[in-house]
C-alpha cells in the first residue's frame, strides 16, 4: 500500500471514529419521543439525557486538550471509543432513567476523548492541501452522522427498536476501534509538561488556551457559530408553511456540508482559513438580511446555513494553519470542543427567550449581532497574532 492510500484510509477511519461520537448525540436527539415513552415518569427532566453531554463538554473541553498532550491522541481515542461502545452496549439493556443518566455523563467523557484526538491525529498525519481537504471532511461529521441516523437510525428504531439501535451503535464503535488499532498509527506529541492535576492546573490550563490568539481563535468563531447553529434549526422551519417544512430542514444541514466540501479547499488555495471563516459570517448576515427585502424564507434558510458551511470547515482547518505543534492543536481542538458546548447549550434558550419576548425580526437581528461579534472577535484576534509575528 502506498503512503498516501495508507494516510487516506486513516483519515477516513479517523472520520468514521467522529460518526460515532455524533451519533452519541443523534441516537437520543432523533428517536426523542421513543426515548421518552421509556421514561414517562421523568417527562420534566428527559432533556437531560441530551444535553447532558454537552455540559461535560463545556465544563472539561480544554482540558481534554490537555490530556490529550498527557496520554497521546491515539490512546485517548482508543480509550474513547472503546468506552463509547461499552456503554451503547449497557444502554442497550434499557436501564432506569439516573442508571441511563449516568452513563450519559460517561458518554460525554468518551465524546470529548475522540472529538479532540480525532482531528488532533489527522491535522499531524496529513499536509498542505491535503490536510485542507482531510479537515473539511472533519468538519462534516457531525452533520453527516445525523444525516445517516435519520435515514437508517430512525428506521431500525421502527423496526426492531431503541435496544437495538443502541446495541448496533456500540457494535460500530468497537468495529472502528479496532480498523483504527490494526493502522498502528503514531503521532509524535513532543516532551509533555509535568502539571500535576489540581483546581490550579485547571484554571492554568483554560489561562494557556484562551490567552493565545493562534490557540483560541478556531473556538472563539465556532463557539458563536454553534450558538446559532441548532438553534435556528430547531426555530426556523416552524416559520415555514408545512407543506415544504420537512424538505427544507433536511436540506439546511446538507447545503452547509455541500457547500464545505467543495468550496472551503478551493478558496483555501488563496485565502487563509480565518479569511474563509469570516467571509461565511458575512454572507451569513447578507442572508439573513435579505429577509427584510423580502426574499422567501426558505430560500434565506437553505442559503444561510450553505455559506455557515464556509465557518464549519474553515474553523476546523484554522486549528492547524494557526498551530503547528501537536500539543498546541490538541489545546485548540479541545478549546473548540469546549466553545462547541457551550454554544449548543446556550444557543437554544437565549434565542427562544428573545423570540418570545419580541419577534422573529428581533430574534434575526440578534443573530446577526452575534455573526458581527465573530467577525470583529476573529480581526481583533488576527491583529494579535500580527502583532506576535512582528514582535
Amino acid at each position: 500500500m502506498t503512503h498516501s492510500a495508507r494516510v487516506f484510509l486513516q483519515v477516513v477511519f479517523l472520520w468514521l471514529a467522529g460518526l460515532g461520537a455524533a451519533t452519541q448525540f443523534a441516537k437520543i436527539a432523533l428517536p426523542f419521543n421513543d426515548v421518552a415513552q421509556l421514561y414517562p415518569a421523568f417527562t420534566t427532566s428527559i432533556g437531560w439525557l441530551l444535553s447532558i453531554i454537552s455540559l461535560v463538554g463545556a465544563v472539561f473541553g480544554a482540558v481534554s486538550g490537555a490530556v490529550t498532550g498527557r496520554v497521546g491522541p491515539v490512546r485517548l481515542l482508543m480509550f474513547g471509543l472503546i468506552l463509547g461502545s461499552a456503554i451503547s452496549v449497557y444502554q442497550a439493556t434499557i436501564p432506569g432513567f439516573y442508571a441511563l443518566l449516568t452513563s450519559r455523563v460517561l458518554e460525554g467523557l468518551s465524546h470529548l476523548a475522540i472529538v479532540v484526538a480525532a482531528p488532533t491525529l489527522i491535522a499531524q498525519i496529513t499536509q498542505g492541501k491535503a490536510r485542507n481537504v482531510a479537515m473539511v471532511l472533519w468538519s462534516s461529521f457531525f452533520g453527516v452522522a445525523f444525516a445517516l441516523n435519520a435515514w437508517m437510525g430512525l428506521p431500525l428504531v421502527q423496526h426492531f427498536g431503541l435496544s437495538f439501535f443502541f446495541a448496533s451503535h456500540g457494535c460500530l464503535m468497537a468495529a472502528t476501534a479496532g480498523l483504527i488499532a490494526l493502522l498502528r498509527l503514531q503521532v509524535d506529541m513532543g516532551q509533555p509538561e509535568a502539571n500535576r492535576w489540581n483546581l490550579a492546573a485547571f484554571v492554568n490550563i483554560h489561562v494557556q488556551t484562551y490567552r493565545s490568539a493562534f490557540v483560541a481563535a478556531p473556538a472563539i468563531g465556532w463557539f458563536f457559530y454553534t450558538l446559532t447553529f441548532v438553534s435556528l434549526l430547531a426555530i426556523l422551519p416552524g416559520q415555514l408553511p408545512e407543506s415544504i417544512r420537512a424538505s427544507v430542514t433536511g436540506l439546511m444541514p446538507l447545503a452547509g456540508i455541500m457547500l464545505s466540501w467543495l468550496l472551503v479547499p478551493l478558496l483555501m488555495n488563496f485565502v487563509s482559513s480565518v479569511t474563509v471563516i469570516i467571509l461565511g459570517f458575512g454572507l451569513a448576515i447578507l442572508a439573513i438580511s435579505a429577509l427584510f427585502f423580502g426574499a422567501p424564507l426558505a430560500a434565506v434558510c437553505i442559503a444561510l446555513f450553505a455559506v455557515l458551511g464556509l465557518v464549519q470547515g474553515g474553523s476546523f482547518a484554522a486549528v492547524p494553519q494557526l498551530n503547528s505543534s501537536a500539543e498546541d492543536q490538541a489545546l485548540s481542538y479541545g478549546a473548540m470542543a469546549q466553545m462547541g458546548n457551550a454554544g449548543n447549550l446556550l444557543g437554544t434558550p437565549i434565542l427562544l427567550a428573545v423570540l418570545w419576548r419580541s419577534n422573529e425580526a428581533v430574534m434575526l437581528a440578534v443573530v446577526i449581532g452575534i455573526y458581527t461579534v465573530a467577525i470583529v472577535l476573529h480581526l481583533w484576534l488576527a491583529a494579535r497574532r500580527r502583532q506576535a509575528s512582528t514582535a
